[in-house]
């Protein structure tokens, strides 16, 4: 085998795509990971991992307590007006930054033999035949048997791969820094504010991470973002207190467009799409990330069974669509349709009178947004 042949590229080193090419090269497979960007970096994310999928990361030599992450037991949420609302989470989970997860997990992936190319495009995905993919970048060209999406959110290869979707534009913005400020360790929180939701959690090194989603039609009405932070987020009390009291230890905020929460394919050309390329869930059901890890493993289980000629490609695609649809469809119904609850003053205000008369509401909804535990 030449240093252009693999038996699976990876299209994207984000978190499905580094969880999927550890998990295969445990597995004996020969594996390439290629990023358009360079490790380590930050990412618009909200950096809350549910325990779902703890036991799994130990397996694959992940140990979140190691590297400073913080352990969550309580969930809070507030309408724009402050009313809110806190209960303990039956599952919990862990709240880290995603440039310490990623370095972590590129480690990982580089010591288990799989092979990286940052800071390089794929141009172009060409499905062959039954048993071959040809891959062009800028400066090279790879052969495969099999390519996982791993690219995010939206990417440039989608005009190729999905072009109904590259052309559907959408209203949403991310928006994210880390600050250094006051939040209970333990405490995932979600603020609403006339637009949007804002979810604020402690990461290592004494850090808060606070990321929140609005629309183009809010951000254009102030000069800036901070001004959008201390006018319009500030409405709510508890924001007003953050942005107030905390000072940014970014140079500048992150900020990403063009945030699509439609339905997607799992499986494209015959790629195999993980993470947010195969589906976005709502941040207020605050566990994309686990969901981004899940997915990986799924997906890796039914590529190893068709590299070891256990099963057809036709049947590797229709099991892990399906099984992929069992773990996920409903928590992205679940947040499709809670969102319109949120970022609207008056909605808001009136979703949470039952979670406070009915205190068993909301950890009912949070389990909903989580899964089993996965090994």
């Amino acid at each position: 085998m030449n240093g252009s042949n693999f038996d699976v590229v990876i299209i994207g080193g984000g978190l499905a795509g580094l969880v999927s090419s550890i998990d295969l090269a445990k597995r004996g497979i020969s594996v390439l990971v290629i990023e358009k960007k360079n490790f380590p970096m930050h990412k618009v994310c909200g950096e809350y991992l549910s325990n779902e999928v703890r036991p799994y990361l130990k397996r694959l030599g992940f140990f979140p307590e190691n590297l400073g992450a913080k352990e969550i037991s309580r969930f809070m949420i507030s309408s724009v007006d402050g009313a809110s609302s806190t209960c303990e989470m039956n599952m919990g989970g862990f709240s880290m930054s995603r440039y310490v997860l990623d370095k972590e997990l590129f480690s990982l992936a580089s010591n288990m033999g799989v092979v990286i190319v940052t800071d390089t495009v794929v141009t172009k995905v060409n499905f062959s035949n039954e048993n071959h993919f040809e891959l062009n970048t800028s400066n090279n060209s790879y052969n495969t048997k099999v390519v996982i999406g791993a690219y995010g959110k939206r990417s440039n290869l989608d005009k190729e791969i999905r072009m109904k979707f590259f052309y559907k534009r959408t209203n949403y913005v991310g928006i994210k820094c880390h600050f250094r400020g006051e939040h209970e360790d333990d405490l995932v929180s979600l603020h609403n504010f006339e637009g949007g939701y804002c979810g604020v959690s402690k990461i290592e090194n004494g850090l808060l991470n606070v990321s929140y989603l609005t629309t183009n039609n809010v951000l254009n009405r102030y000069k800036n973002i901070k001004e959008l932070e201390h006018v319009h987020l500030a409405k709510n009390p508890y924001l007003h207190s953050l942005f107030n009291n905390a000072s940014s230890s970014f140079i500048k905020p992150l900020v990403i467009s063009q945030i699509n929460f439609g339905i997607k394919r799992t499986v494209e050309k015959h790629v195999l799409m993980v993470g947010d390329a195969a589906g976005m869930i709502h941040p207020l059901c605050g566990n994309g990330m686990a969901m981004a890890i899940h997915g990986a493993k799924i997906c890796s289980e039914q590529v190893y069974q068709f590299l070891n000629q256990n099963i057809s490609r036709d049947e590797m695609e229709r099991y892990y669509s399906k099984n992929w649809d069992i773990e996920f469809k409903t928590r992205l119904k679940l947040g499709r349709y809670i969102e319109p609850l949120f970022g609207n003053k008056w909605a808001s205000n009136i979703a949470l009178k039952p979670l406070k008369l009915l205190p068993g509401i909301l950890p009912k909804l949070i389990s909903l947004s989580h899964g089993k535990t996965i090994i």
